[in-house]
């Protein structure tokens, strides 16, 4: 049986178009930091890598190490998703000061050794420098805020004052600054228009 993201796990990825309280629980990813504007290639060359490296774990897992024992015997690769801060406070749209995660959730059964197996092996088919600063871990945001943005990524400051305005009707406070956004389409593919995105943060 396929692992599907979109079917399992409905509330994460939810496209209503109302804000929503969610529990996140722990979750795995393959990572990669980087710093700078999105637009420029440097942004570009680390999602090439990293979604490189998440077909190089599906396949070998479809391939190799699944497990008679599992449900599952393949998967859907998950969306790409970002966490996003900046090093101007003052001012949210300069660019070149963002500091960034990206990174591809992994199913529970995907372990760190098969992680490091896809690597390696990746490594030798495919090298690139930037693979080196992937790595694997797990994130548990607990309660949240999110909702679905359909739009440019520059207009996506008026969605964040309605769910800033959500929480503070319902009581919560946001725990920090930093914000997650998960990708539904291809940027490169989907006009600007038609980009579904989520976004999220944790509340205290």
């Amino acid at each position: 049986m396929k692992y599907e993201w979109r079917k399992h796990e409905k509330n994460l990825y939810s496209t209503v178009k109302k804000t929503l309280l969610v529990t996140v629980p722990k979750q795995n990813f393959i990572m990669i930091d980087g710093e700078g504007d999105p637009n420029q290639a440097d942004f570009s060359e680390r999602v090439g890598v990293l979604f490189s490296l998440a077909y190089a774990i599906k396949m070998n897992y479809k391939k190799l190490w699944a497990d008679p024992k599992n449900l599952y015997d393949d998967f859907t690769v998950f969306p790409l998703e970002g966490l996003w801060d900046s090093k101007n406070s003052q001012d949210t749209s300069d660019k070149a000061s963002y500091i960034y995660t990206i990174m591809i959730q992994q199913p529970e059964f995907i372990t760190s050794g098969m992680f490091e197996k896809a690597l390696s092996m990746t490594k030798k088919k495919k090298p690139h420098s930037l693979l080196d600063e992937i790595y694997f871990n797990s994130i548990e945001e607990g309660k949240c805020v999110q909702k679905l943005h359909v739009g440019p990524f520059e207009n996506e400051p008026a969605t964040f004052e309605k769910m800033q305005l959500f929480i503070e009707d319902q009581k919560y406070c946001r725990n920090g600054h930093k914000h997650r956004e998960i990708y539904l389409n291809d940027a490169r593919k989907t006009p600007s228009e038609k980009r579904k995105t989520i976004l999220r943060f944790p509340l205290a």
